[in-house]
């Protein structure tokens, strides 16, 4: 039998010797993620993401080139190219927040991406994108915007408050 379950076999036994009603079990916080563990986990989804676009601009480069196209066209191509990689990295990182809560990163350092309100609770599409956001205007002044982790009780920086999210532990380990 596990502690917590231990814990409210005794308490409803103490309640019945003394005739008064079980007390309602205290529910405790989820553990809070903090900056380094955060930080581990970016740079892990930041190697998946780059990763996975370099090996395909490698191909697409190599393909263009023995296409042997003008100058202009490959300079419109590399402005493209810089269009579908912000995309793509916004769209790995919204997708995975709002539906598992959770990037690979993530999912290797052990935490997830939770409602501010109810850390039980997945955050929706576009409360992702508002963290992708945030994420960004974050880290336009010297990254000033994560300086908050380290002050806050529950480790909220710029971007869980835009986004109204916390990043709690309790994800599972690949």
């Amino acid at each position: 039998m596990s502690t917590a379950a231990t814990a409210r076999a005794q308490a409803a036994a103490a309640a019945r010797s003394n005739g008064r009603p079980p007390a309602a079990p205290r529910i405790e916080p989820p553990p809070y993620a903090g900056l380094v563990t955060r930080t581990i986990a970016f740079a892990l989804d930041a190697a998946v993401v780059n990763g996975v676009a370099l090996a395909v601009a490698g191909v697409l480069t190599l393909c263009m080139s023995l296409l042997h196209l003008p100058h202009d066209v490959a300079v419109v191509a590399a402005v493209f190219g810089g269009i579908v990689w912000f995309a793509w990295a916004v769209g790995y990182f919204a997708v995975f927040w709002s539906t598992t809560g959770q990037t690979p990163g993530d999912r290797v350092m052990g935490i997830r991406v939770r409602d501010a309100r109810d850390a039980a609770a997945q955050i929706p599409l576009r409360r992702a994108l508002l963290r992708c956001i945030g994420l960004v205007l974050g880290a336009i002044p010297l990254f000033a915007g994560y300086v908050p982790v380290l002050l806050d009780e529950r480790r909220r920086a710029f971007h869980d408050w835009l986004a109204r999210t916390v990043v709690v532990h309790g994800g599972g380990h690949v």
